[in-house]
């Protein structure tokens, strides 16, 4: 199917185009979607396709960069197709998701399977246009993505249901608080870290992972349906626990009190984010000093740079996903540049570092009330 066609690399500042391949089973979206993708600058929609099916067939003609691929279709649905994209020709792909529960689960599986970042769908025309605006910037940056740190069996792992008994308990004196903050290609990343962590850590755990409302409770059941240690999405009065992490949900900065207990906020975004790694890193190094770790893994932009200069100030240590392993290199990198991380690690040797980490003892203690 033809489509529009934008500015050459002429007129984008010498800068070839970013080739697009847009995949979406109503043929309104794929209009909206294509017209608002090549009216944009360095971006050129290739094709268009109808289904999984046909996306297949055109990917090798139409020599894509980006593709953007509708989670719910017919025949060869999102999942499926992603699937062979990551496993005939890997290449970034930005997933369009609608708002339902099934959406949401289908999503987190996308993005752990391969899918660089994804936009949820306009749930009426009045919200278009800012849909449109975040796809394109998406686009952008999926261009950029390490997509090799995607591809291969580890992103196509079937999400096993957790038949095992967990258990946590309060945190003690010396036991450690570790944040883990995340953005771009951060779910597939903990989908590898979290599932690693050993069940007897005397840790407390937090996720930050950009995310918006409706989609991190999916990605806490799916984190906790494949690790030893209980994951849930954060809700007011839940506690820090030693054998447990908590996800700081879509659309609320999460810090702590002096007790450990949880607070939500929707006080505004910190770096254009909401929840903000930053501001969690503050309120635990406030309450907990020293003993709090940071991890930093794949993101873009330096949401956790200033929350790891404050832990390193209060003798806590921060850990740093390594560039080879990362899809995006931003977060990681500032705080590489910023010279605060006291190991840069792959993602693969990360649980060990934090296991022989939580289990040297500090001089600092918790602060609880």
């Amino acid at each position: 199917m033809a489509a529009p066609v934008s500015p050459s690399a002429a007129s984008t500042g010498g800068l070839a185009p970013i080739r697009v391949l847009v995949v979406d089973d109503s043929a309104f979206m794929r209009f909206t979607i294509a017209k608002h993708l090549a009216a944009a600058s360095r971006l050129q929609v290739v094709a268009t396709a109808r289904d999984g099916g046909e996306a297949l067939e055109m990917i090798p003609r139409c020599q894509p960069d980006v593709v953007t691929l509708d989670v719910e279709m017919p025949g060869l649905d999102g999942l499926s197709t992603l699937r062979e994209i990551m496993r005939r020709f890997p290449m970034p792909v930005v997933m369009l998701s609608s708002l339902t529960t099934d959406g949401a689960v289908e999503t987190v599986q996308a993005l752990t399977w391969g899918a660089v970042d994804f936009v949820p769908k306009p749930t009426n025309k009045a919200d278009i246009g800012l849909v449109m605006d975040e796809v394109i910037g998406k686009v952008l940056h999926a261009a950029h993505a390490n997509v090799k740190n995607l591809a291969g069996p580890a992103a196509l792992e079937i999400w096993p249901p957790s038949a095992s008994t967990k258990t946590s308990r309060r945190l003690r004196p010396h036991d450690r608080v570790v944040v883990i903050g995340s953005s771009t290609g951060g779910p597939r990343a903990l989908n590898t870290l979290i599932p690693a962590l050993a069940p007897d850590l005397p840790a407390a755990f937090i996720i930050v992972q950009h995310m918006p409302t409706g989609f991190t409770h999916s990605l806490a059941e799916r984190l906790d349906s494949i690790s030893k240690i209980r994951v849930k999405e954060a809700q007011p009065g839940d506690r820090l626990e030693a054998g447990m992490a908590l996800v700081a949900p879509g659309g609320f900065h999460l810090t702590v009190e002096q007790s450990g207990q949880v607070l939500l906020n929707q006080n505004p975004p910190v770096h254009g984010v909401r929840p903000a790694v930053d501001v969690t890193l503050a309120s635990i190094v406030q309450h907990f000093g020293g003993s709090t770790i940071g991890v930093i893994l794949t993101g873009m932009g330096n949401d956790g740079t200033n929350g790891a200069a404050l832990i390193h100030s209060s003798g806590g240590k921060v850990i740093a996903e390594h560039e080879s392993t990362c899809v995006v290199w931003g977060m990681p990198r500032s705080v590489v540049e910023a010279g605060l991380a006291d190991f840069i690690s792959p993602l693969h040797e990360i649980a060990a570092h934090l296991d022989e980490e939580v289990r040297t003892p500090t001089i600092s203690s918790l602060r609880m009330g």
